[in-house]
């Protein structure tokens, strides 16, 4: 890429990294909470594993090492997660900026992508590994368009290093690159970039990212998969048919929640002659084409023979984030042109990129007014703090991850552990008090040490359950006297 042409896109990433800087600003102003992802990475960042459980350790990896460093904390969360959306967001555009020639449909294809709610809304609300996802298809398909059109070693090696990462990061970003494959070697003129010696340096690198998860796949199979594998064919007792009634119904919907917004942006900024557009192509537009139809070929096979009866929209995102892409290639393909489609762009972009922040935070600051709260209003450093005045806690029992990944970045020095997580079980020998921490019923029910936490100290303790008591903390935002009940005991408290 020249050094003009560097300078032709150059604003779209200082605008894509003010933008992220902004979300960072906003998630610390937000709440001092976590959300169920991030407090995951908080409460497991306290090992380091080569396998956690149904999730593929890449984001664990990531954020472990980065916590060894700056500490564990809701700065270094946010951090973390908007350098690797920059980060994939620049990947793509100097994807688009290889293929494209018109530098708008270069800004509006990278830009676009904020016009999928699942990348632009979810992926800043709480997700992980789905982010890590998203980070590795970037690479992998810039390395793999860069192979198809400059190849070079970097490029096949950037290609292994995408794989890679992938598969660390969901198992079911494997299809991707199997896509891919199949679109190129079906077209002649790119069957030599397969045929090629340097993919062996592709698949080696690859193999060397994942070789350590591998080894710790292959000794729990079915710890990493089942409950990926109930989500997705959670159909009760329905028939064969009706299952895969409901695996083909839920792929059309999410595929529809996943698109929706961006075709009618784009039918809103391109206006009639966007239809037209649709039937133009080129030899990239039906590599993309075949690309998609082959992973959607892979979904249905996971419904028809695996059983899949429920597909989320966010399991879409390792192909189906090519859509700006792939719809400014057809507009360019149609010799449509650009500048006052560039000009209408720039409003709706305009709005996307305040209007999301905006309610990011009115979603847990309006609570105030509502009385509707959202799990970032829970007072866990509240709690923490109160409790901490009692005695100060050499370990911590939490009743599920959500809470021991909160109270962790308040207090990291001593362990956490949890109930729902038994796979990190440290020496609590002569750690004394033993704070025991779980969420109540906001509305009744049972305020009494919970069975499950009962059963584990007599199994790992030989402890009998201790006294019982009830802390009400006002929320984050809290409408009048509102608070949030948790239940805590303490064993060998001094004192």
């Amino acid at each position: 890429m020249t050094e003009s042409s560097r300078r032709d896109i150059s604003w779209i990433f200082v605008l894509l990294a003010a933008y992220f800087v902004l979300q960072v600003g906003v998630r610390l102003a937000t709440s001092h909470s976590l959300d169920l992802d991030e407090a995951e990475q908080a409460f497991r960042s306290q090992w380091l594993a080569a396998g956690y459980g149904p999730q593929p350790p890449f984001y664990n990896w990531l954020q472990y090492t980065v916590f060894q460093f700056a500490g564990v904390s809701l700065t270094a969360l946010s951090v973390v997660k908007n350098l690797l959306l920059f980060s994939s967001y620049v990947l793509y555009g100097l994807t688009a900026r290889l293929v494209l020639r018109d530098k708008a449909l270069v800004a509006i294809a990278t830009l676009g992508l904020l016009t999928i709610p699942q990348m632009a809304f979810e992926m800043q609300r709480d997700l992980t590994h789905t982010v890590a996802v998203f980070f590795s298809a970037s690479i992998f398909f810039y390395g793999f368009i860069r192979s198809l059109k400059q190849p070079s070693l970097a490029s096949y090696l950037i290609s292994g290093i995408g794989i890679g990462f992938g598969l660390l990061a969901k198992y079911n970003f494997a299809i991707l690159p199997a896509a891919a494959l199949i679109a190129a070697l079906s077209d002649a003129r790119l069957r030599p970039r397969i045929f090629d010696w340097r993919l062996v340096l592709t698949a080696a690198v690859a193999l060397v990212i994942t070789l350590p998860h591998l080894f710790w796949l292959k000794d729990n199979l079915d710890f990493a998969t089942a409950r990926t594998l109930e989500k997705m064919t959670a159909s009760g007792d329905a028939s064969y048919l009706t299952q895969v009634a409901m695996g083909v119904s839920s792929l059309a919907v999410a595929t529809i929640s996943f698109a929706a917004l961006t075709v009618a942006v784009f039918a809103i900024v391109f206006g009639k002659s966007l239809r037209p557009a649709l039937g133009s192509g080129s030899e990239w537009t039906r590599l993309l084409e075949r690309m998609m139809l082959v992973f959607l070929a892979g979904i249905l096979l996971l419904i028809v023979f695996g059983g899949a009866a429920g597909i989320k929209d966010r399991w879409l995102v390792p192909m189906l984030f090519i859509l700006p892409l792939y719809f400014c290639l057809k507009i360019e393909a149609a010799g449509v042109t650009t500048d006052r489609a560039f000009r209408r762009f720039i409003p709706i972009l305009t709005v996307i990129m305040i209007g999301v922040p905006a309610v990011l935070y009115g979603s847990v600051a309006t609570a105030r007014f509502t009385g509707h709260y959202e799990r970032l209003n829970r007072p866990y450093a509240g709690m923490l703090e109160t409790l901490r005045k009692q005695a100060e806690p050499a370990a911590i029992l939490a009743g599920d991850s959500l809470l021991a990944g909160n109270l962790r970045q308040d207090i990291p020095g001593v362990p956490f552990l949890s109930v729902d997580y038994p796979g990190f079980n440290p020496d609590l020998t002569g750690r004394r008090p033993l704070l025991l921490v779980w969420l109540l019923p906001q509305k009744g029910g049972n305020e009494g040490l919970p069975p499950a936490m009962a059963q584990w100290l007599q199994t790992n303790l030989g402890v009998s359950a201790p006294e019982t008591s009830v802390i009400n903390v006002p929320y984050f935002y809290a409408r009048g006297d509102d608070t949030y009940r948790f239940g805590y005991a303490w064993v060998n408290q001094p004192g």
